[in-house]
């Protein structure tokens, strides 16, 4: 597919990103996939995944991955758009899987690259964590970090940006750092 682009959606819990995701999904394509990177660790995570699967009214083919996402992207078939939501859960499973922070990056690298190849639209949607108070404990601390390294390596390779506060999605036009 000639043009395809990649759009991130980031912003806070709770402020649009899916709904956003979802919708702009519909309008790049009939053939649409959603990767979801939540694991079904307890009642609350099942009942959200479920409302997810709800709210999508099976018009995406949807792949469960919560660790292999680069793998998951090279193995799409056919797909016009794909929908990956959410970056920083994947994020979380591959940290508490005891993988350090370099080695996530190198994931996060993996996926980018995965995404330069690929002949369909992508979707991002993650959760900005940068802007709240500074964690207390060690394990925060490491996924502030490596949750701000990550989206400023995939903003570096998207073609849209976009930011969900207050319920509002905001087209950001940034201005790329060197390096």
């Amino acid at each position: 597919m000639s043009g395809a682009r990649i759009a991130v959606i980031g912003g806070g819990v709770r402020s649009g990103k899916s709904s956003f995701a979802v919708a702009l999904a519909k309008g790049l394509g009939v053939r649409r996939a959603f990767i979801a990177t939540a694991m079904r660790s307890d009642d609350e995570m099942v009942a959200r995944i479920a409302r997810h699967r709800h709210d999508r009214r099976g018009e995406f083919a949807t792949i469960e991955e919560p660790r292999a996402l680069a793998e998951a992207i090279v193995g799409l078939d056919g797909a016009d758009v794909v929908v990956i939501d959410c970056m920083t859960l994947w994020l979380s499973n591959l940290l508490c899987s005891g993988l350090s922070v370099e080695a996530i990056l190198h994931e996060v690298d993996r996926v980018m690259e995965a995404l330069s190849a690929r002949r369909f639209h992508a979707i991002l949607v993650t959760n900005e964590v940068g802007m709240s108070i500074h964690p207390e404990t060690p394990l925060g601390r490491a996924f502030v970090e490596v949750s701000g390294f990550a989206h400023q390596r995939i903003a570096r390779g998207a073609d849209e940006i976009y930011l969900a506060v207050l319920g509002t999605i905001v087209r950001l036009e940034p201005v790329r750092l060197p390096g």
